[in-house]
């Protein structure tokens, strides 16, 4: 259950639950849904600071993205695979080809332990070898900490769990907001509701390159959406209507012009608005000429190029405190997971990799920090030629204010559930994670970095409460003040 006060709630605007116009033919974009109708923030910000989530959707294969490297781990992860200890068959990522990508931490990992980054991901390996990177391992969400005993026991009042595991669209919901599918509020949003009046618009507080998603719906800050192209325009108004411009300065009019009815007069106040944010928006890129290559063919990267743009403009258009969320797809590899993930893998860290030198570029790099996401992790069983949905997973945070080349949280041991020895805490079916960090730790740590404060965390991750001590820490240490 959510846990901010029932008044939060009643202040959504009547347009965030009402669907688009047509009008003329042609229907008004998302853009007019999204009002943004912000009170007074819980802080002030004077400088810049942007948070840009990447989610993964079907769920990335953890193994193989931060992979086991030192010899004891490897020989497990390769068996478990079906590997032959060398990587050969099965679905283990043959260890001579781990090298290029071997990270290097400035403080050695507990008991000999090494990891490498899928061969695919030299960009990203860069950034971390470079202390511009770092990895959160086994984070998933929780709703209180667990152990495997208490995960395998039936005393749910005292130890429940996160709603519908190892559902995609459920999963999903719950990393973006902490609750199931059908869920109005995320967590990216409540940040963006304590920063709204940091922001000279705050319309452009929560931004989406990637569509809708719950991650950026607060009860007042309400996600714009554009294009990898830029802001979305309402065409009626921005062309000629039936060729006539006439026509379409009528319609103009029509649907800016003030009215007697309340809801109608609501409806033209946003209206206006989105006509006046479209022109801000596409006047702010215009002026921001990114001298930083992004690879061609790669969504993703063309997402992040227009995130990098929109900060560029961030004098036009008077913001200082921002969240962003962008994404790519094709995670779900039941089957076809080592001919299908060295793709993803590529484009995952080529995009992320040039949004990071744009952000060089632009002067802001200890600005901007973006994170990734996904539904969950999946099993380290094989199951003949992918890995089926699992739980917790390693994640990669990357920016100049990430306290980089270094790992966060706890190595899990390698092992399936016939192998676990009974110390192992965090394997409950088919190598499936128990996380021994939750999403609200790991979210908690980036809202800090944002500026949010101690006391404004609850509004913010409704579960954080139950976390907390030198286990459960709500900082995680992986970021600069």
């Amino acid at each position: 259950m959510h846990l901010l006060q029932p008044e939060l709630h009643t202040r959504r605007a009547f347009l965030r639950r009402s669907g688009q116009l047509g009008l003329a033919g042609t229907a008004l974009p998302f853009a007019l849904n999204l009002a943004a109708m912000g009170e007074a923030a819980a802080f002030t910000a004077t400088d810049y600071k942007a948070l840009v989530c990447v989610f993964l959707y079907g769920g990335n294969d953890y193994a193989n993205t931060v992979v086991t490297y030192d010899d004891p781990s490897y020989l497990k992860y390769s068996a478990i695979r079906g590997g032959n200890g060398l990587g050969g068959g099965g679905i283990a990522i043959p260890k001579d080809a781990l090298g290029a990508t071997l990270l290097n931490p400035t403080a050695a990992l507990p008991g000999g332990r090494q990891y490498a980054l899928h061969p695919a991901m030299s960009g990203l390996t860069g950034l971390f070898n470079n202390g511009k990177a770092a990895v959160q391992l086994n984070v998933g969400p929780l709703v209180v900490p667990l152990t495997r005993a208490q995960y395998n026991g039936s005393n749910r009042s005292l130890y429940p769990l996160p709603p519908k595991l190892f559902s995609h669209n459920d999963q999903q919901s719950v990393w973006q907001s902490s609750s199931p599918e059908g869920s109005t509020i995320g967590w990216g949003g409540n940040i963006g509701d304590l920063a709204l009046s940091s922001n000279a618009n705050s319309l452009f507080t929560c931004i989406s390159v990637t569509g809708n998603a719950v991650f950026l719906s607060g009860d007042s800050a309400l996600q714009y959406q554009v294009s990898t192209s830029g802001a979305i325009p309402i065409n009626g108004v921005k062309s000629s209507v039936y060729g006539s411009t006439a026509v379409r300065s009528a319609l103009t009019s029509l649907i800016q012009q003030t009215s007697s009815q309340t809801l109608e007069n609501e409806y033209n106040k946003v209206t206006t608005r989105a006509v006046t944010s479209e022109s801000l928006v596409t006047t702010g890129i215009a002026g921001v000429n990114l001298a930083t290559p992004f690879p061609a063919n790669n969504g993703l990267a063309d997402q992040l190029r227009m995130v990098a743009r929109l900060i560029g403009a961030r004098g036009t258009m008077g913001t200082k405190r921002q969240v962003f969320m962008v994404s790519m797809g094709g995670f779900d590899l039941h089957d076809n997971l080592i001919s299908q993930q060295p793709g993803l893998m590529r484009r995952l860290s080529d995009a992320m990799t040039a949004f990071h030198s744009a952000t060089v570029e632009l002067g802001i790099a200890d600005k901007v920090t973006a994170f990734t996401a996904s539904d969950f992790g999946r099993t380290l069983n094989s199951n003949g030629d992918g890995s089926d949905h699992g739980w917790g997973s390693h994640h990669l945070m990357v920016g100049g204010a990430v306290k980089g080349k270094a790992f966060y949280g706890s190595a899990p041991p390698v092992s399936n559930t016939s192998t676990a020895a009974p110390d192992d805490q965090w394997h409950v079916g088919q190598g499936r994670l128990l996380p021994s960090t939750s999403v609200d730790q790991y979210a908690a740590t980036l809202a800090k970095w944002f500026g949010v404060s101690a006391t404004e965390m609850a509004r913010v991750l409704p579960n954080l409460s139950h976390f907390g001590g030198a286990e459960y820490p709500v900082d995680l240490g992986f970021m600069n003040a």
